[in-house]
């Protein structure tokens, strides 16, 4: 996985990235109508319900347009929150708010949704020992925002890119001519260029699983759209030999029934790919 100091310099990137999208030259609605000595308070208001997520983020952004806003946080990330709630108060320059309004609505409307669908995922594996996990299917420049809002809904990171994680899925064992071969050429590959990542092997059948582990040395095996009976027989056969990963048809009916089989994490894309963002809306006080 990525170390702290890379997450947080995605984090950056985020911000400043759309800080540059949505200003550009300059904030002109903000410029023609309100002097620039202009001071001023707005409160960020729930018109929703779930869990509300970035509020960290959001100091993060009003800290990157003006060092000199001031957040009186009420509500922290991964409390549940429903219309009306007042998440947090920010003051100073009116332009400075306004500027950053935007960028942190978008990001806390977006990351409160995927923090409000993680946590009804894990909810529904109370009493489990299955793991919760999000995948790389998330909006292009926001992943390192979309994979905290789902820590903070209660779920755990996959692997954040392709550079941190070795994951061999159908097509990179067909096209290296079969699973075993494309496990022995990783981990060559891995030896010769002296790194050191973990090895997570996709299978679509029993068959594929049993070759998997003849191989040895794959840290998670996938098991790739498996019905609840081949999945138990799968879990079975693996034992304690490399964990396990269900994946595909994954959905708020299927996911307990999974986690029944015995598998110790289920990864699912929805977590990213099909939310509603949340209504949020930061309101001059």
């Amino acid at each position: 996985m990525i170390s702290e100091a890379q997450f947080q310099n995605e984090l950056e990137l985020i911000i400043k990235n759309g800080i540059r999208e949505d200003i550009g030259e300059g904030d002109h609605s903000s410029l023609a109508c309100i002097p620039k000595t202009a001071t001023g308070k707005a409160k960020l208001l729930v018109k929703d319900e779930g869990i509300i997520a970035g509020v960290e983020f959001a100091k993060m952004i009003f800290h990157y347009v003006d060092p000199a806003l001031h957040v009186e946080t009420f509500i922290y990330d991964g409390t549940a929150v429903q219309y009306g709630d007042v998440v947090f108060h920010v003051s100073g320059s009116s332009q400075s708010i306004l500027k950053a309004e935007r960028l942190v609505l978008n990001s806390m409307q977006r990351m409160s949704a995927i923090a409000t669908k993680t946590k009804k995922y894990v909810d529904l594996l109370e009493g489990t020992s299955t793991k919760v996990l999000d995948t790389r299917k998330t909006t292009p420049g926001f992943r390192a925002a979309e994979k905290w809002a789902v820590k903070i809904g209660g779920g755990e990171n996959h692997r954040f890119a392709l550079y941190d994680m070795i994951m061999l899925k159908d097509n990179h064992n067909d096209f290296a001519g079969g699973i075993s071969e494309a496990i022995q050429k990783t981990k060559d590959y891995l030896k010769e260029s002296k790194l050191d990542l973990k090895i997570i092997v996709e299978a679509r059948n029993l068959k594929e699983v049993e070759e998997i582990l003849s191989s040895g040395g794959v840290y998670r095996i996938l098991l790739d759209n498996f019905d609840y009976e081949t999945t138990k027989k799968a879990v079975e056969i693996i034992g304690n030999k490399s964990l396990t990963e269900s994946s595909g048809n994954i959905n708020e009916t299927t996911i307990r029934h999974y986690a029944a089989c015995g598998v110790n994490y289920i990864s699912s894309g929805a977590l990213t790919h099909s939310v509603y963002n949340m209504d949020l809306s930061l309101k001059a006080i």
